[in-house]
């Protein structure tokens, strides 16, 4: 058992941290902008809550975050009141926000400093995967802080990879991301092209999802896309941020990601139609409204 601290209980961090306690057996404290769900969370899972990140931190032995984007990391990290100053030497702070890879370099030597260890650990399988504990996990950062913190993530992961250096982990989920955005564009046009040939959509999934087109995003959102029913998953907001970091990452390294950005501005139209809180299969939703207009 090891003393943990959370930071950050948003859809994905409330029940990482529960599983940390429940499944891992660890001791957690948690902390988060907004008292009113650490509450929640003690209320449901035990533990403690912190006022601040550097007293959810103070005697932990790793610290987890999820929070929005790199400023947000910066503020519970290295702000005021944040996690680095109050952490003890050799704890270890593990980071499961999607954030760019230039703040994980950032965060990790402003650790160093401390004599403090940092992974990027961003995390995929959204909100379904981190209630049922089975995220995949993608790591940047030395090998011996991933061994140490592995068995710790263990608690919410059904994978768990060490990809590099400090912002390796960063920079595998922005690959994750933008396979997802092509992903999802082709089963949006393809289920668009079935419906208007008149074919029978569920009889044409159940045959192609058998083949060389299967997909996760196939076997899991084909039915709430055809349906038009969009409140499952990973929300556009949130994809048009990642996205945003994978084609900033990209123009620094001469990187060339057409069909990336063009889906992004395709979702830039899905939040014109007012689904910006749709999960990322809303795709579908521009070729639909497209028909009726």
């Amino acid at each position: 058992m090891a003393k943990v601290a959370f930071l950050g209980l948003g859809v994905m961090g409330f029940p990482m941290a529960g599983h940390l306690k429940v499944k891992g057996g660890h001791e957690v404290i948690v902390y988060n902008r907004t008292a009113a769900k650490a509450d929640a969370w003690v209320a449901k899972f035990g533990g403690a809550a912190a006022p601040t990140p550097a007293a959810a931190a103070a005697a932990a032995d790793f610290v987890f975050s999820c929070v929005g984007n790199d400023d947000d990391l910066r503020a519970v990290t290295i702000g005021a009141d944040g996690a680095f100053a109050a952490m003890q030497a050799g704890a270890i702070f593990v980071d499961n926000t999607t954030a760019s890879a230039d703040v994980a370099r950032e965060l990790s030597a402003a650790a160093a400093e401390r004599g403090v260890g940092f992974l990027d650990a961003p995390v995929s399988g959204g909100q379904a995967g981190a209630e049922n504990g089975v995220l995949t996990v993608m790591v940047g950062g030395a090998p011996e802080h991933f061994e140490a913190a592995r068995p710790v993530i263990d608690a919410f992961a059904r994978m768990v990879g060490h990809m590099g250096p400090s912002g390796a982990g960063q920079l595998t989920k922005m690959v994750n991301q933008i396979c997802i955005a092509g992903l999802v564009q082709g089963l949006s046009e393809a289920i668009h092209f079935a419906k208007r040939a008149g074919l029978d959509v569920e009889q044409v999934i159940g045959v192609i999802s058998k083949g060389a087109a299967q997909s996760w995003q196939m076997e899991n959102r084909w039915k709430t896309m055809a349906d038009g029913k969009f409140d499952y998953g990973f929300a556009v907001d949130w994809m048009r941020k990642d996205l945003a970091i994978c084609l900033d990452e990209a123009r620094g390294t001469g990187a060339r990601l057409p069909v990336t950005a063009l889906v992004d501005q395709f979702y830039a139209e899905v939040q014109a139609m007012g689904g910006r809180r749709w999960d990322t299969s809303s795709l579908i939703a521009r070729l639909e409204n497209a028909d009726r207009s």
